[in-house]
């Protein structure tokens, strides 16, 4: 494995993903604020805007990615990003905070380009381990994140926009000058493309009943985490009376154990054990921890158990996701790395959006259920079972799956990567 362009890369990825961080807490205190007075329905559009572009244009610059090469396109997403948060940083219109989240996003497709450069400088063996060290950036990046845009916060709300940017573009001069271009003229996905035959491809790798249940299982996935970190906050303010400072507490609790996992481990399971049976282990583990979480309470295993059952979701999430993105690219020739993980971003990306919709109908419907017998209006106890037990049930369904994608699928990947003789 070359190990200075994954530096670059993770480094990359961590950056990204600190000021995608920075953003979170600060975008709705900063529209609903004096300047903008959005409602909370338009913050909700801001996030979603941005979702909606990664989910069209991943698979575009993905695509693109394979044509023209990795170092332009994430060139080009990460000087996009910075321009977006330069926009919202300098906004005096509440349209200009749209056009800032949807040119960050139309241009978020640098994670599964980034997934892609993994994909080209890993052999079989090592890439599920190059896409742990990706999920590691993840992980610091949220773990840091949020936490910088709470303190720049104090100096003006704007001020953390201005700085995520300033990261953007220190985060294009380093990759320029430090990270060497993969596809080259010889490289399978551009030779695909000058035959004219990429697009073409893609589609039929799409359709491969394989990559389905790659992409199938992982939207399960993504959906289950989007659930449960829509409800945790208002179960641990409901259930245990914690504030937003604590329960970041435990999602950075969460993040470190990800990165131990994802940084350090992922790779020595995988040669191991394979990726198909620690996708089993990660989904059985997300699924029993979604199902025990609302049993936990102040005066049911109190903290101990709470940090337990966040551990075991941590590590169910962190075996499965790498795992997950190297079967994905493992199910395709080089010559569509690009377009195929681009692909996957945009499944999570639509996930991301079902997952929190989802856990908001449950919660509101449960609570307007109290509400008719004349309770009170705050997240009760069935709420909480209904929105995590729902959660499980998505991960039990994802296990069975995985289950028998590895008793039909196992002989697929225990060789050279699928089509890639092709």
């Amino acid at each position: 494995m070359k190990r200075s362009p994954l530096v670059v890369i993770f480094t990359t990825v961590f950056i990204d993903l600190v000021g995608f961080g920075i953003v979170i807490p600060v975008l709705p205190f900063y529209a609903e604020g004096t300047r903008f007075n959005a409602t909370p329905r338009t913050v909700g559009l801001l996030f979603a805007s941005y979702s909606i572009m990664q989910l069209v244009f991943s698979p575009i610059l993905g695509r693109l990615s394979d044509k023209y090469g990795r170092r332009p396109v994430l060139l080009i997403s990460i000087i996009g990003t910075g321009i977006g948060f330069l926009i919202l940083g300098f906004a005096t219109t509440l349209w200009m905070l749209f056009v800032g989240r949807i040119l960050d996003g139309i241009t978020g497709g640098n994670i599964s380009t980034a997934q892609a450069y993994i994909a080209d400088i890993t052999t079989k063996e090592d890439r599920a381990k190059g896409m742990g060290l990706l999920g590691a950036a993840f992980g610091l990046g949220f773990v840091f994140g949020p936490a910088i845009g709470g303190i720049l916060s104090r100096w003006g709300i704007a001020v953390p926009f201005l700085f995520a940017a300033c990261l953007c573009f220190a985060n294009a001069t380093l990759l320029y000058f430090t990270l060497p271009e993969t596809v080259t003229a010889d490289h399978p996905a551009r030779v695909s493309a000058a035959g004219g035959r990429g697009f073409k491809q893609l589609i039929r790798s799409i359709a491969q009943p394989r990559l389905g249940f790659v992409l199938g299982i992982y939207f399960l996935f993504i959906v289950a985490f989007s659930i449960m970190t829509t409800a945790f906050s208002l179960y641990t303010i409901f259930r245990f009376g914690y504030d937003a400072q604590h329960t970041g507490y435990l999602f950075a609790y969460v993040g470190v154990i990800a990165v131990i996992i994802q940084g350090g481990l992922i790779g020595r399971l995988v040669k191991k054990f394979g990726e198909l049976p620690l996708v089993v282990v990660g989904a059985l583990c997300f699924a029993a921890s979604l199902f025990a979480i609302p049993f936990v309470g102040p005066a049911v295993g109190g903290l101990l158990a709470l940090l337990a059952g966040g551990g075991i979701f941590s590590m169910g999430n962190s075996l499965a996701t790498p795992a997950l993105l190297s079967l994905a690219s493992k199910s395709v020739s080089a010559a569509e790395q690009g377009g195929v993980l681009g692909v996957t971003q945009s499944t999570a990306s639509l996930a991301r959006a079902v997952g929190p919709l989802l856990a908001a109908v449950l919660i509101h419907s449960s609570i307007a259920r109290r509400g008719a017998d004349g309770l009170t209006h705050n997240m009760s106890d069935h709420s909480l079972f209904v929105t995590f037990w729902t959660g499980a049930a998505i991960m039990f369904l994802a296990f069975l799956l995985a289950v028998y994608f590895m008793r039909t699928h196992a002989s697929d990947y225990a060789g050279s990567r699928v089509g890639e003789a092709a």
